[in-house]
C-alpha cells in the first residue's frame, strides 16, 4: 500500500527541459540586450520574468524530489542539477540589472560576443538536458558536453582579451569599471554552463 501512494519517478526531466528552455529563452534575451539598448528596459523585464519562471521550475523539481521515493536518477544529482542550472539565469539576470543599474547606453562587440557564447552554451545545455532522460543517449550527451567546455574556454579568451584592451584603451575610469563588471558577469554565465556540463557527465558515469 505504501509503494503504491509514493510516486515512483516524477515528471524530473519534463522540469529539467522546462528549465532548460528558459535558460535559452534568457540568452537570447540578452543577445538582444546587447544588440538594441533602445529597448533596454524592456529587455532587462524580460530577463527579469524569465528568471521568476525559472525559479518556479526549481522549486516545483525540489519539491518533488521531497515527495518522490524513488527517482530515475540520483538524489543529490537531481538537486545539484536543477540548482545550477537555475544559477546560470540567476547570472543572466544580474548582468542585465547591471547594465541598467549601471545606465550603460552602448556595450562593446566583445560584450556582445560574450553574450553570444552565453547563448551557445544554453543551447547546449538544452540539448543535452533534453537527452538526459535515455542512458542509450550517453556517447551525445557527452559530446555535447565537451562542446560546452570548449565553448566555456573560448568565452575565457574573449574576456580576457577584452579586459586587455579595456585597461589599454579606455580613457574614462568610470565606464572602465563598469564594462568590467559586464565582462566578468558574462564569463560567469559560461562558467554556471560548465558547471552544468560536469554535473552531466557525472550522472552519465554512474548512469551509463
Amino acid at each position: 500500500m505504501f509503494g503504491r501512494l509514493m510516486p515512483t519517478e516524477g515528471k524530473f526531466f519534463d522540469l529539467f527541459n522546462q528549465h532548460a528552455a528558459l535558460c535559452v529563452k534568457g540568452a537570447h534575451e540578452m543577445v538582444g540586450l546587447m544588440t538594441n539598448f533602445d529597448d533596454l528596459e524592456m529587455r532587462t523585464h524580460a530577463v527579469e520574468t524569465i528568471e521568476k519562471q525559472a525559479d518556479k521550475v526549481t522549486y516545483a523539481c525540489v519539491d518533488l524530489l521531497h515527495k518522490t521515493f524513488i527517482t530515475p536518477i540520483d538524489r543529490d544529482d537531481i538537486h545539484k542539477l536543477i540548482t545550477r542550472m537555475d544559477d546560470i539565469l540567476d547570472m543572466m539576470e544580474d548582468a542585465a540589472q547591471t547594465i541598467s543599474l549601471y545606465d550603460l547606453h552602448a556595450v562593446t562587440p566583445e560584450a556582445k560576443r560574450l553574450a553570444e557564447l552565453c547563448l551557445a552554451c544554453c543551447e547546449r545545455v538544452q540539448a543535452a538536458v533534453g537527452l538526459l532522460h535515455d542512458m542509450g543517449n550517453a556517447q551525445k550527451i557527452v559530446a555535447i558536453c565537451e562542446e560546452i567546455d570548449r565553448l566555456e574556454s573560448d568565452a575565457d579568451h574573449v574576456m580576457r582579451a577584452a579586459m586587455s584592451k579595456l585597461f589599454r584603451d579606455e580613457p574614462d575610469v568610470r565606464n572602465l569599471i563598469k564594462m568590467k563588471a559586464i565582462y566578468e558577469i558574462l564569463e560567469t554565465v559560461t562558467d554556471r554552463c560548465e558547471d552544468v556540463a560536469n554535473i552531466i557527465e557525472g550522472i552519465i558515469v554512474e548512469n551509463a
